[in-house]
């Protein structure tokens, strides 16, 4: 019985007797169903056909995928329903969309190009490693629910984006290829014993009936390595050959079939050697990179996850009777009243209504102090309230938060980041269409001199000028490079770094928990009265430790208590210690006390607090954020390198100029907004300059993410390492200077192993094409090559 016709869109067998054609490419093509023809049909009739000719997997079936009646698309034009993931500025629309049905770099091509083609779409990206959609359209000229019909018309099903779903996919993705390889390591370690034993060079005396048996075991062994753990290869290669781009795949994909086909020729002859365990080592070397390139991807998905928990799933709604309500944050709405309480996080942008208390913002502005906020002060999404309780009311939720508006500044700045391209990709494009074209020539040379010996002599070219060795010649100088500098407490987090360092001319700093410690530490003690040091101490102290405030930190254990302590949010703190009734904090505030006026202060350095009675004050404290041991180091090997240093902070204290005074810093500013910082990077850029940016906290991600090269300090939040190209898990900026010289030696292994094996390929060649080298010896050349390259990377390891 004949085999079923396959559906030309989809790839499904033809039912007997189907009636479902679409002509496409200048024929009549066999349809499946309906489904299949409409989708055909109306790529077509957009003068998308092309898309055909380009894909490299049949595309899914449209009825395979979820189906959405046209009134449910239709709540998408609702404006409540747009309101999580639809942000409006101006005249236009954006939003992200996950796409379902995605099978090949072609189908990228088509949504984007179909989607341009309509009226009143602005802008359409694709980006294929997550299935994400950035659609900007005007809303007044076609509704939300049009495009998602016009997406469902060339076969394509679309929801609204959310980064967990995405993390999770990538999460699967990540362990199919870890599976694929582990299978590949395990089957070659048997392949290699079972291949090596049947070399005349070890000399056992084999009967044929197990070198056969060991013949036929390494191909059953070696099959699974090449159609599962390989199959990305052979997919890449077919792609790349249809759109007539050579890459690594191409001569990998060569190199593997050619080798396996030479080892299935061998077994079933019994004649010649085997090539299966040179199989199992490309697909174990090659999978192991790609493995490493996704684990980076997988962090950076899950960045905006981990955002969005910083915003509590609950909040207490005050209702029209004064009392309060525990609500899912869905429910909230514009214009509600919220109490939150101290400790609590705020779950929406507002206007304090009632109370007084402290703000911590450090995760959003990057001050270490929490900010003073009473009746009619704004509040930020995501904050916490340090003292008192605080009545809110909602202006602003979802993504019309400040919260949100620095993840699109994240997703902004990622998207325009410049890529570098690797040293080796610009060397193997030419390499390899040479060596394809010299094999072929060499092959049909042969085929006349000598046809029995063409396809060996061919076979040992390719594998003998494999470009294994130049594969290897960065991945493996920049995986001891970054092995080296863990040791020293900096971790990698992109390939591009050792590169990219070589190229810095500006260096942008954050002050708080960069330059700085990020804790405040007592610096002096200034007695004012008949008081010592040592009891002013005691008293303040007996004070702060009823407080939860930072502050409270810098002081150490009382050996006495106090008693009815008040909180006073933005002034300090008031209660009695040993009978005595004391203040501390703001100085108006404890001299207030007395009635008396408020002393003089040494200098502006540092954060002065005032401890006094009722006769009036008794002590200056000066609290200060230390500088780290290291900062100067870091800013003379700056200074060294011929770079322009600017230090760009959150804090708007007169902190920020001291630090820069101590350093020689000439441009520093402070009170900046993560826009603010963003607006900066963009000049720079502008005028050519190439930015390594340092710092923590979530107002510096926009930057962290723009930035050429980025560095997060190991006590920044979550989100900026997980934003940043590396990250200093020591916390000392003298592995950052030893990171520059790192990038210097890096630098110059890749050139030499790139120099090497240009020249064993150019070597190589002559003889292997002149048939003097067996295909058993171009696979120890290539191992050998190979070995060398790995030998000169581990060089900086010492």
């Amino acid at each position: 019985m004949p085999a079923p016709t396959p559906c030309y869109h989809c790839g499904l067998p033809v039912p007997a007797g189907s009636a479902f054609r679409a002509d496409v490419l200048g024929q009549t093509r066999e349809m499946c169903c309906p489904g299949c023809q409409a989708v055909a049909e109306a790529i077509v009739a957009g003068g998308l056909e092309h898309y055909y000719s380009h894909r490299s997997e049949n595309a899914a079936n449209p009825q395979a995928l979820p189906q959405a009646l046209p009134d449910e698309l239709a709540l998408y034009d609702r404006s409540d329903v747009q309101q999580p993931f639809v942000q409006h500025e101006g005249e236009l629309s954006e939003t992200q969309l996950l796409i379902e049905g995605i099978s090949c770099a072609a189908c990228g091509w088509l949504i984007e190009k179909h989607l341009r083609g309509v009226p009143g779409v602005a802008e359409a990206h694709l980006n294929l490693s997550n299935h994400r959609l950035l659609v900007r359209w005007q809303d007044r000229q076609i509704p939300l629910s049009k495009l998602l019909a016009e997406l469902r018309r060339i076969g394509y099903a679309a929801h609204p984006w959310r980064a967990d779903e995405a993390a999770a996919r990538l999460v699967a993705e990540n362990r199919r290829r870890m599976r694929e390889l582990g299978v590949a390591g395990l089957l070659w370690m048997q392949v290699m014993m079972a291949t090596m034993a049947t070399w005349p060079e070890f000399n056992i005396d084999l009967s044929p009936e197990l070198d056969k048996i060991l013949r036929w075991t390494s191909l059953f062994l070696t099959t699974p390595i090449v159609f599962y753990c390989c199959g990305q290869f052979f997919r890449g290669a077919l792609r790349d050959l249809r759109t007539r781009h050579l890459t690594m795949d191409v001569s990998v994909s060569l190199a593997i079939g050619g080798a396996y086909v030479a080892g299935i020729w061998s077994t079933i002859t019994g004649h010649g050697e085997l090539y299966f365990d040179a199989v199992g080592m490309f697909a174990l070397f090659l999978l192991a990179g790609r493995y490493l390139e996704r684990r980076a991807r997988e962090r950076t998905a899950a960045a905006t996850a981990q955002l969005v928990q910083l915003l509590p799933a609950s909040c207490l709604r005050l209702e029209d009777d004064g009392q309060s309500q525990r609500i899912l944050l869905s429910e909230l709405r514009i214009g509600e009243r919220v109490l939150v309480q101290p400790g609590s996080l705020i779950p929406a942008d507002g206007q304090v209504r009632a109370g007084q208390s402290s703000i911590d913002e450090s995760l959003l502005t990057g001050e270490y102090l929490p900010q003073p906020r009473g009746m009619g002060d704004s509040v930020t999404a995501g904050t916490l309230n340090v003292e008192g309780p605080l009545t809110i009311e909602v202006q602003a939720l979802g993504d019309a938060t400040r919260l949100s508006a620095i993840v699109r500044l994240l997703e902004r700045a990622q998207s325009e980041k410049p890529r570098l391209a690797e040293i080796a990709d610009r060397v193997s494009q030419w390499f390899l269409l040479f060596i394809l074209i010299a094999a072929a020539c060499v092959g049909l040379v042969w085929w006349q001199i000598d046809s029995a010996r063409a396809f060996w002599i061919v076979l040992s070219l390719l594998v003998a000028t494999c470009p294994c060795a130049l594969a290897l010649a960065t991945p493996t100088a920049l995986t001891t490079a970054t092995g080296s500098l863990h040791k020293l407490g900096m971790l990698l987090t992109r390939g591009h770094v050792l590169e990219g360092l070589n190229q810095i001319d500006t260096l942008v700093l954050d002050k708080t928990g960069t330059l700085t410690e990020g804790r405040l530490t007592l610096k002096a003690i200034h007695p004012l009265r008949d008081l010592d040091e040592g009891d002013c101490l005691a008293l303040a102290a007996a004070l702060e430790n009823r407080s939860e405030h930072p502050i409270a930190r810098a002081f150490s254990q009382a050996p006495r208590a106090a008693e009815s302590v008040d909180s006073h949010p933005g002034q300090g703190l008031q209660g009695v210690v040993d009978g005595r009734l004391l203040r501390i904090g703001e100085a108006h505030f404890v001299c207030a006390l007395s009635g008396q006026t408020v002393p003089s202060i040494a200098s502006e350095h540092g954060q002065w607090l005032l401890l006094g009675d009722e006769r009036g004050p008794l002590a200056w404290f000066v609290l200060d954020d230390r500088l780290r041991e290291d900062a100067p180091q870091l800013i003379e090997a700056a200074r060294a390198r011929g770079w322009r240093i600017h230090l760009l902070s959150g804090d708007s204290s007169p902190m920020v100029g001291e630090v820069a005074r101590q350093l020689g810093i000439d441009d520093a500013r402070g009170g900046l907004t993560p826009d603010d910082k963003l607006a900066v990077l963009k000049r720079l850029h502008g005028e050519g300059r190439r930015v390594l940016m340092l710092g923590d906290g979530v107002n510096d991600v926009p930057v962290l993410a723009a930035a050429d090269i980025s560095v997060a300090m190991g006590s920044a939040s979550d989100l900026a390492k997980t934003s940043a190209d590396a990250v200093l898990l020591s916390n000392r900026l003298s592995s950052l200077v030893q990171s520059l010289s790192m990038a210097k030696r890096t630098r110059r292994i890749i050139i030499e192993n790139l120099a090497w094996a240009s020249l064993y390929n150019g070597l190589v060649l002559p003889f292997a094409a002149m048939g003097w080298i067996t295909p058993i010896w171009a696979a120890v050349g290539m191992s050998l090559s190979s070995l060398l390259v790995v030998l000169n990377a581990l060089r900086l390891s010492r």
